[in-house]
Formats: C-alpha cells, structure tokens, sequence
C-alpha cells in the first residue's frame, strides 16, 4: 500500500463546529493511518496563536501549514513564509479605522485584535472556542515586518472593494461575517508543494480534506481532495470525493474509501 500525506484543515474539517472537538471517529482514523505509516498534516487558517482544539491529535501531527499558508512549519524548521507587505498591511489598518470595523493581526511577533468590537469575541470566543484572553490581546501599533495574516470583518461587498486597493494580496472567506487576507505568493495550495519537497513525499500520494473557501487550492493541488458533507458547494465541485459531514465520521469513511486505514 503506497504511503500517503494527509493534510486537514481545522474548522469544519477535523473539528466539529457543534462540539468543538474533534469526533472520536476522526480520531480513531488518524490513530490507524498512522500506525499505517502514513503522515498527518494540518493546513488551516488559524495563526498557531490560535491553534487550541488540536489536543486530541498533537502527537500524531508531522508538520503545520498555517494562516492559510502564509507560514508552515514542521518541528522548529520554517518551511515557507510569505509575509504580506507592509504597506499593504498599514493600508487595510488605516481602512478599518476610517470605517470602523475590526481585524484580527496575524503575524510571528505579534497577534491581537484592532479596533476591536464586539462580533469579534463573539464569533471566535463563542463559536470558534478561542481562548477569550487571545482575543483580547491588541496587536503593537507599530505594524511588524512579518504581519501574516489579516482578518477583517466586512462583508463580501467591501472586501471587493478592499482588495481593488491590495494588489499584492488574495483574500479568502471560510465565514459570512470576515475573511483572511494573505500575500498573493501565500494559500494552502501554494504550501503543499513546498512542505512535499521539505518531507521528500509525491504530491501524487498526498490527500486534502477541508471545508471551505480557503480551502479549494489544496484541494485542487493534492493528489485526492476530499471536501466534507458539510463544506461548500463550490468546494465539492473541485473536490475528487465528498465524504459525509465532519459530525457524521467524514474523516473516517474518507480514509475507509480509499483503502488507508
């Protein structure tokens, strides 16, 4: 049986929205394609700041594809990191004072909310389980080198007309009320090939699970993507196979339909 790399994202993916866990399930089926010599990899948007519902898994984990592939990482050895501009980033800053509305600041140094308000809390403290003292946390008014990642909380309208004046950056959207902003160089996508030749694996034999917007690049790019039951339609459409819902064993019966586990 060929060996595989695995990569899940986070929200939706391995966690289950409802619960906040990750099913017993998907656990058990990672415990197995590991001990199969498989590998398990996780491509999320969260900055690892916020990476707090993996304990379930943490031992089994190889390697990390973070803020949608701004920074992936495998141990204590940076495999990529692709940094939005700086100018780009005091650009959106500026906007969101002028208009009023927050956004969380991802980056190596620093994380913290700006103009903070209070759907922030809401949505990533009670609907996300992040941990309330993270999201009070305010970024450095001085805007560091290696911001990462953006999230402002605007609506599709005028993250359109935000990224007409961010022509260095892509946007993505995994949520109705925000999206995360990048580096054009920067997406899950465009971070497999990258942690493949950092792992000496064949993107051939690698398999992507995810859910939604900011997930479609790997899914594309991996030698299988599998897009959830409860993932979004556009995904489904790009994906080679659509398991059940993250809360009805997806991950489990995606590796059982491919004969890994």
């Amino acid at each position: 049986m060929d060996k595989y790399a695995l990569f899940f994202d986070i929200d939706g993916t391995l966690v289950s929205f409802r619960t906040h866990r990750i099913p017993d399930s998907a656990v058990g089926a990672l415990e197995q394609a590991k001990a199969r010599g498989h590998r398990i990899y996780i491509a999320t948007g969260r900055p690892m700041a916020i990476v707090n519902n993996l304990g379930q898994i943490e031992h089994l984990i190889d390697g990390y594809i973070t803020t949608n592939g701004a920074y992936s990482f495998v141990g204590d050895e940076t495999v990529n990191i692709n940094p939005i501009k700086q100018a780009d980033a005091e650009r959106l800053l500026d906007d969101a004072l002028r208009n009023d509305y927050a956004v969380v600041v991802s980056g190596l140094k620093t994380f913290g909310v700006w103009n903070p308000k209070d759907i922030v809390r809401r949505l990533f403290v009670d609907e996300l389980a992040v941990d309330a003292a993270t999201m009070s946390r305010r970024p450095d008014m001085e805007i560091e080198e290696n911001v990462l990642e953006l999230t402002p909380f605007i609506n599709a309208q005028d993250e359109a007309r935000l990224m007409n004046e961010l022509p260095n950056c892509q946007s993505a959207r995994w949520h109705p009320a925000f999206c995360d902003i990048t580096s054009r160089q920067a997406d899950k996508g465009k971070a497999l090939p990258v942690m493949a030749v950092h792992e000496g694996f064949d993107l051939r034999h690698t398999m992507a699970f995810g859910d939604g917007g900011n997930d479609i690049s790997i899914i594309r790019n991996a030698g299988i993507g599998v897009a959830m039951g409860n993932g979004l339609d556009t995904l489904k459409e790009v994906a080679d196979f659509v398991t059940t819902s993250v809360d009805d064993d997806g991950i489990r019966n995606a590796l059982e339909h491919y004969r890994l586990i």
